[in-house]
């Protein structure tokens, strides 16, 4: 009888203990397909505007994509603590991530032109952007397109509707620095004015110059610098170029 007993509780020590290792095993391989990125950015015209990003990978070369910007807490402040959200698929082909996302915005930029307070659902941003990183060269190309997705104006005020992109190429001259060059837009693409009237394309910035990257495992800064190429008797915003981020994943 004791020998039953002592078998008994043995095989049920034996199975609890397999479960718990499967358990953790599993949670482990979930916790593995996560990878999370920090990037604090501070520019001429945006101000400080620190980014989060997630990815869950679904296999080697597909995943889930979810990121987050405060814009609020540079100049987007005035613009009712503007907040961006969204979330999206990437691919990667060979030295290529293709990562199409959709955002979506709160604050009063988008649904009023700063007029009036913020709000939940101010905008929406289909956007996409592309990495290349190789033994020799790196690059990124962004696209988002800033739409209203609210109507929040009173008479006079205006719905505001955003075009921003930027491409940068660089040289890995060493395992630690890269130098490369970086062209970037933002301009008013247009919008509906309260009481009457369509509002026209007006450029904001057009920034060119180079950039130096100095990178250590998976943390890095990058500062770029340059000038302002838009017209400057039309231009909304009349900074020079620069821009530094400090980066790290995680």
């Amino acid at each position: 009888m004791l020998i039953r007993k002592t078998f008994i509780i043995t095989v049920l020590t034996a199975f609890t203990f397999t479960s718990t290792i499967k358990a953790q095993d599993e949670e482990q391989s979930t916790y593995d397909k996560v990878s999370v990125g920090l990037s604090l950015n501070h520019d001429a015209f945006f101000g400080f505007n620190p980014m989060m990003s997630v990815s869950y990978a679904l296999s080697d070369t597909d995943a889930l994509t979810f990121y987050g910007i405060q814009w609020g807490a540079g100049t987007g402040s005035a613009w009712g603590q503007w907040t961006e959200f969204g979330l999206g698929y990437n691919k990667t082909v060979g030295s290529f991530s293709i990562n199409p996302q959709l955002g979506f915005t709160m604050g009063n930029l988008l649904s009023s032109g700063t007029a009036q307070e913020g709000i939940i659902g101010d905008g929406i941003v289909p956007n996409l952007t592309v990495n290349h990183s190789s033994d020799l060269l790196e690059g990124q190309f962004y696209f988002g397109y800033y739409a209203a997705l609210s109507d929040n104006t009173e008479a006079g005020e205006s719905t505001n509707n955003y075009v921003h992109y930027w491409l940068n190429v660089g040289l890995k001259a060493s395992p630690f620095f890269s130098i490369g060059g970086h062209f970037e837009e933002l301009y008013l693409a247009g919008g509906d004015t309260n009481g009457g009237g369509d509002l026209d394309r007006t450029d904001g910035y057009v920034w060119l110059g180079p950039y130096v990257q100095f990178k250590k495992g998976n943390a890095g800064l990058r500062f770029s610098f340059g000038g302002n190429l838009a017209d400057e008797d039309e231009r909304f915003s009349p900074n020079d170029f620069y821009k530094l981020s400090f980066f790290v994943s995680l």
